[in-house]
């Protein structure tokens, strides 16, 4: 993956899983990113409550989307929801580098050491341990940091990695696919595979 500047970004975002499945499933069916763009405007497509919204979700879908290869579109469509999910999750990972670390530092070192459990503890140690790391970090305010531990952990959830309980969470180790084991691999993504399964 490309290291890009940790961002608070994701605070305005959300998985929307529904719109992802829908953008690639039109790619495979042959329409371009332009015309899905377009469709979003005219027909409104993801049933978006205003049209900056439908933009907004427009960009953040198509930019993860356009994240992964091409292989990965045909492999969604013959994986289970379970496998959609994750492969969503990872095009998220894959454009915000914060949230890549956060499921590869924290998730991961999680399954390695056999605790299943996430504490609102364990997001707060990593914001501390990212603003020695980054000054950028470390000029965020204590609310953005709060907002954006909320986000990563309702992206964890929405991909069906965690568990939805209140206070502390059971972290759901996901069964990857051999095939998109294999697609992940192939493009150089193990780290994604270790991240996510709890390999050293």
């Amino acid at each position: 993956m490309k290291r890009k500047e940790y961002s608070a970004g994701m605070v305005k975002l959300s998985f929307w899983f529904p719109e992802f499945r829908k953008v690639i499933q039109l790619l495979n069916s042959g329409k371009s990113m332009e015309e899905i763009k377009a469709m979003n405007i005219e027909e409104n497509i993801f049933a978006a409550p205003t049209k900056a919204r439908a933009i907004q979700i427009f960009n953040t879908v198509s930019n993860r989307i356009k994240s992964l290869d091409n292989s990965f579109y045909k492999l969604f469509e013959e994986s289970d929801v379970a496998n959609q999910k994750v492969i969503a999750l990872i095009a998220v990972m894959n454009v915000d580098s914060l949230f890549f670390d956060f499921v590869y530092e924290v998730y991961r070192e999680k399954l390695i050491i056999g605790s299943n459990r996430l504490a609102n503890s364990d997001v707060r140690i990593f914001f501390k341990d990212k603003q020695l790391q980054s000054e950028k970090v470390a000029g965020w305010t204590d609310y953005t940091l709060k907002r954006l531990g909320t986000c990563y952990k309702t992206m964890l959830m929405e991909s069906g990695i965690m568990d939805r309980a209140s206070g502390d969470h059971e972290l759901l180790k996901p069964i990857l696919d051999i095939t998109l084991e294999n697609c992940l691999k192939n493009h150089g993504m193990e780290l994604f595979v270790h991240a996510l399964t709890g390999v050293r």
